[in-house]
């Protein structure tokens, strides 16, 4: 019987800390200024400091994987001489993971790109997208021989999406679809280099990763359904597509060809993408949205559709964050990726961000989260059990309260309260709330008990 994996997932810059410490270059959140609703990121839940802490509770979960990650500004400096004080850093925290059993899951890209390749022009420079890759390689050659697990890039179809300039680094760009495609592409091409090189120095596994992104069409209007359908084929499928079988939607190509978009993608690069291998597809997931074709501009191109179209859901209820709960949207993802590409789905994302304040003295009663996660887990083991899934995993997201991706602390996601704020760092002691016992007895349970 093949291992469950029960975990937490997160980030460097919302974690770590340490920001000039450790030889560590600057990143482009290292120089965000704090705001009326966001922090710097400089302290993050001083995870540079104090992992092993954080590692102990997760211990006591019962936890089996954590999935974080490897900062390129903290291994790689200005001059593009690797630094060893971090590669030293990851190398510690990597084996007091394995002194828990808590097996690691490394992902090498979640946003902060280094200011000096940001200056650069980020994702968008094919020499950047090559110093990326060297990166990687540099961290699996290091690493592979005790890590199994691994991720490229977090959400990659967010590189699909007008956001894509921000996460890409691309700090002079001019927005436009040429650019959003060769981004796109671009990290593609990373990606599949870099999953050929895994497999080729070490016996461990690697999966693309999608922000799933479940659209569903307002009305049975059939231009409703038309757009929810052109939106899952150009944000999920096209990646999915690529991923298990090494080209994308011919949809989607159909739009590159009609619209004269230049990729700039080589046939070098596209033979790498077609003779890759993927040993799963991780995802992350939180919500579900719905899209009205008739608040879209005629001639809008696809990757904008969810700017104009977005609509509220009149079945589901909402956070304060209007991020729409639906567990049943968690089964249909997990059956549309696997009964389609028929390769092991992991969800490595989920969770709900609440604002929340402990009163220095009573755990917080957050019976909210465990009813998320219950409903959740639920969904997957009606996905394994009834439809045939074969899911990997389940890892939620800031099981310990991390800055939000905005830098709020206001928005927590985890069974583990960090006592700072925004703009107070307290003493970021480690409270845990209800939702910890719950989840403790869920996960030593193998997930029989959700009571």
């Amino acid at each position: 019987m093949n291992k469950f994996y029960w975990g937490n997932s997160v980030s460097s810059m919302q974690t770590e800390g340490g920001w000039n410490e450790g030889g560590k270059s600057l990143s482009v959140y290292d120089i965000v200024e704090p705001g009326e609703f966001n922090s710097d990121w400089h302290f993050a839940n001083d995870n540079y400091h104090s992992y092993e802490e954080d590692f102990d509770l997760m211990k006591d979960l019962g936890m089996n994987m954590y999935r974080f990650q490897v900062s390129w500004s903290r291994c790689v400096k200005d001059d593009g001489a690797f630094n060893e004080e971090g590669f030293a850093y990851y190398d510690r925290f990597i084996d007091a993971l394995l002194e828990r059993n808590i097996e690691p899951m490394i992902c090498l890209y979640h946003f902060d790109m280094p200011l000096s390749k940001a200056k650069e022009n980020g994702f968008l420079s094919k020499d950047v997208t090559r110093d990326f890759i060297r990166f990687g390689m540099e961290v699996m050659n290091r690493f592979s021989h005790k890590v199994k697990h691994w991720i490229t890039f977090n959400e990659q179809n967010l590189y699909h999406m007008p956001m894509a300039f921000k996460i890409a680094g691309c700090l002079q760009a001019n927005h436009d679809i040429q650019e959003l495609y060769q981004i796109f592409h671009n990290v593609m091409y990373a990606h599949c280099v870099l999953c050929n090189h895994l497999h080729d120095v070490s016996d461990g596994k690697i999966g693309g990763m999608l922000a799933y992104s479940l659209v569903y069409p307002k009305t049975c209007n059939p231009k409703d359904v038309l757009a929810a359908r052109k939106w899952d084929e150009f944000i999920n499928v096209t990646l999915l597509e690529a991923f298990a079988h090494g080209e994308y939607s011919r949809d989607m190509m159909a739009f590159v060809k009609n619209n004269h978009i230049d990729m700039r993608a080589t046939e070098e690069e596209l033979n790498i993408i077609k003779n890759h291998k993927e040993d799963y597809l991780c995802f992350s997931y939180y919500a579900s949205n719905v899209i009205s074709a008739k608040q879209i501009p005629d001639n809008t191109p696809v990757n904008w559709y969810m700017q104009y179209g977005q609509v509220r859901n009149p079945y589901l209820t909402a956070t304060e964050w209007n991020w729409q709960i639906d567990p049943d949207g968690f089964r249909i993802v997990l059956n549309q990726i696997y009964h389609r590409y028929h390769l092991p789905v992991f969800p490595i994302e989920n969770g709900i961000g609440v604002q929340e304040e402990w009163d220095g003295i009573h755990p917080i009663q957050d019976d909210y989260r465990i009813d998320y996660h219950r409903q959740h887990i639920h969904a997957m083991q009606q996905a394994k059990g009834i439809d045939g899934v074969e899911v990997l995993g389940y890892l939620g997201w800031g099981m310990i309260d991390i800055l939000s991706s905005q830098g709020d602390m206001r928005k927590r996601y985890g069974v583990v309260y960090v006592n700072r704020t925004n703009h107070d760092l307290r003493d970021m002691r480690r409270i845990p709330k209800k939702s910890y016992a719950w989840l403790k007895k869920v996960i030593h349970s193998n997930g029989e008990d959700l009571s």
